[in-house]
């Protein structure tokens, strides 16, 4: 079973995504972005990527409706805010679970995203979350290129929601999952609420 890489494209030329990619000899590409579409950095939208991948000898996979942020699935939705915990549960979920671990035995895969950080990003606090322990090693490409370890991204994760030090009355393991579950709820996509009426609104035209 090869490795699984990460990796947010940020704001950065797409000839420097190229660069880790060769670096670390990832082979196909599963795009996790619920809109592969960016308007600020147009370089990164799918049509582009897609074909410019395929030129430098890569493959591209859309997995965003499996497995993006955005979830489709209404029931994945509380008080409009996307809850991870359920989109976990979702067929859709699995099937892209499935698709990247069959991925895997025969290519280099790097999960792609925009955030630059791993842990501001569902890529690792969702997705996977639920991919460690599957017998392969997850390695997080950072904005230098440099790689994180998903153990090593878990420890930072602990440091980053105050679950660091050892408590009695949560192992390692509980105090892990709970800071998942911390910042998931915080980084987990919101949609738009729309601003209620003023009065000057609601006169009659």
């Amino acid at each position: 079973m090869n490795p699984l890489f990460t990796v947010g494209h940020s704001n950065h030329e797409l000839d420097v995504l190229l660069d880790v990619l060769k670096r670390h000899r990832v082979e196909a590409v599963a795009d996790v972005r619920s809109e592969p579409f960016s308007p600020r950095y147009p370089q990164f939208s799918r049509p582009v990527l897609e074909r410019t991948l395929w030129q430098t000898g890569r493959q591209y996979v859309f997995l965003g409706r499996e497995l993006g942020a955005r979830r489709e699935e209404r029931d994945c939705y509380v008080d409009g805010q996307a809850r991870y915990d359920l989109a976990a549960k979702t067929p859709a979920f699995a099937e892209g679970l499935r698709r990247v671990i069959s991925g895997l035995c025969r290519h280099r895969v790097a999960l792609l995203c925009a955030e630059k950080d791993p842990l501001m990003c569902h890529r690792a606090i969702l997705v996977c979350r639920h991919l460690r322990g599957g017998g392969f090693p997850i390695h997080h490409i950072l904005a230098d290129g440099s790689l994180e370890s998903h153990p090593s991204a878990e420890e930072r994760l602990l440091q980053l929601v105050g679950l660091a030090e050892p408590s009695l009355f949560a192992s390692l393991a509980e105090r892990i999952e709970e800071a998942y579950d911390l910042q998931g709820a915080k980084i987990a996509y919101r949609e738009a609420v729309a601003p209620a009426p003023t009065e000057a609104s609601l006169e009659p035209a």
